[in-house]
C-alpha cells in the first residue's frame, strides 16, 4: 500500500518465533488472525469492553486489541491455541468450562479461558466474588456468567489438586 509504513516484527507466538512485516498501526489481534493465522483470538468490539481478544503479553493477560503489533516485537504471547498445544488434553480451565456447562455460542469462551489463567496465576484460591469481579472486563451475552464463575472455581481446585495447565 503507497505510503503506508511497515515495520517488521518479530513475536513468539505460542512457543514459535512468528515474523512479518505490517502497516505500523497494526493491533496484536489483527497480527494473530491476519497475518499468522490463529483465529481463536475473537475481534469482539476494537474497544476494549469486550475482553473476546485476550491473550497473554510476556504471561500478563492483556485485550489484544489494545496493543500494536510493534508494541509485541521480541516479546512473547500466548493466545488460546497455545494453552493446549499440538491437539493435547484440554487445559484444566477449558475441561471445566466443559463439565460446568460455561459456554454457549463459544464467542467469549478464548477470552475468558485467557482471563481466567490470569486469575488462577494471581490467586490460586479465589472465592467467588474475586473470580466476578476479576472478570468484569469479559462480556458474555450468552451464560449469564454463572457457570463461567463455576468453572474459574472449578479449574481452581483441579490446579491445586496437581492438574496441570
Amino acid at each position: 500500500m503507497p505510503g503506508v509504513r511497515e515495520l517488521d516484527v518479530e513475536i513468539m507466538v505460542n512457543g514459535v518465533r512468528r515474523a512479518a512485516a505490517v502497516p505500523a498501526r497494526t493491533l496484536l489481534v489483527h497480527f494473530l488472525r491476519d497475518h499468522i493465522g490463529l483465529t481463536g483470538t475473537h475481534v469482539g468490539c476494537d474497544t476494549t469492553q469486550c475482553g473476546a481478544c485476550t491473550v497473554a503479553l510476556d504471561g500478563v493477560a492483556v485485550k489484544s486489541c489494545t496493543v500494536l503489533a510493534a508494541q509485541a516485537d521480541g516479546r512473547e504471547v500466548t493466545t488460546i491455541e497455545g494453552v493446549t498445544p499440538d491437539g493435547g488434553a484440554l487445559n484444566p480451565i477449558q475441561q471445566a468450562f466443559q463439565d460446568e456447562h460455561g459456554l454457549q455460542c463459544g464467542y467469549c469462551t478464548p477470552g475468558m479461558v485467557m482471563a481466567i489463567r490470569q486469575i488462577l496465576s494471581d490467586n490460586p484460591d479465589p472465592g467467588e466474588e474475586e473470580v466476578r469481579h476479576a472478570l468484569d472486563g469479559n462480556i458474555c451475552r450468552c451464560t449469564g456468567y454463572q457457570n463461567i464463575v463455576a468453572a474459574a472455581l472449578r479449574a481452581a481446585r483441579l490446579m491445586r489438586a496437581g492438574v496441570q495447565p
